[in-house]
């Protein structure tokens, strides 16, 4: 039975991340489109997998599990050996991929998150900018990513000098940051751009943003 992905086709949120980990990790998926716009989402069939009403959503071998990062933990589990490893093994080096993916959660998700929503979102709905919030979501994530300068001084990626999952989780929401004009991932210091272009010329990014979420098979 073939890993089913139910998401949305665009490359951001929970089902990009989660796309791109299906990619890093060559595994074969169906895609299954869930249209927003329609609230399919929310219908009895959908909320039966995910009583929130929200994907993305995966089905491997029967197995149901929503939320993208515990999602995406999962399929770096099952499928350690093949693909990106994008998991240490190691007991030190797996506890500093974790430390780096929760101050991914609790400090630049939440920062980043406020930028996304009036710079870009707002925008794309026609809708005033509160220039306030900006002012201050743009500050608050300014100096989440002076410490990530002085992290990224340190070593290739967050966790070390190999590509995991803390990495991984920031293309969520940090790549439409440049939609809205928004440069700070490459203009707030040189070790923050020089990770970031890094991030953005990995193969499985280009192809996910060039052609949205689309299954290997079906």
């Amino acid at each position: 039975m073939v890993l089913k992905l139910f998401s949305a086709s665009f490359p951001g949120a929970g089902g990009g991340i989660v796309a791109l980990v299906l990619a890093e990790k060559q595994i074969l998926f169906e895609h299954v489109l869930v249209d927003l716009k329609a609230k399919e989402q929310k219908t009895p069939e959908f909320l039966a997998m995910n009583p929130f009403g929200q994907v993305p959503v995966i089905e491997d071998e029967g197995f149901i599990l929503y939320e993208s990062r515990a999602i995406c933990r999962y399929l770096a589990e099952k499928y350690a050996d093949q693909g990106t490893p994008l998991l240490p093994k190691g007991f030190n080096e797996r506890a500093l991929v974790e430390q780096a993916a929760s101050v991914e959660l609790a400090d630049f998700h939440r920062a980043v998150s406020k930028v996304v929503r009036e710079a870009v979102s707002k925008v794309n709905r026609g809708l005033p900018i509160d220039q306030s919030a900006l002012d201050q979501g743009l500050a608050n994530l300014s100096a989440k990513l002076d410490v990530y300068e002085v992290i990224l001084s340190k070593h290739r990626f967050l966790a070390g000098d190999e590509f995991t999952l803390a990495d991984l989780f920031h293309y969520a929401f940090a790549p439409v940051l440049a939609e809205g004009g928004v440069n700070i991932m490459t203009s707030k210091g040189p070790n923050v751009a020089r990770w970031w272009n890094e991030l953005m010329s990995r193969p499985a990014w280009v192809k996910l943003k060039a052609e949205g979420i689309k299954g290997t098979v079906g």
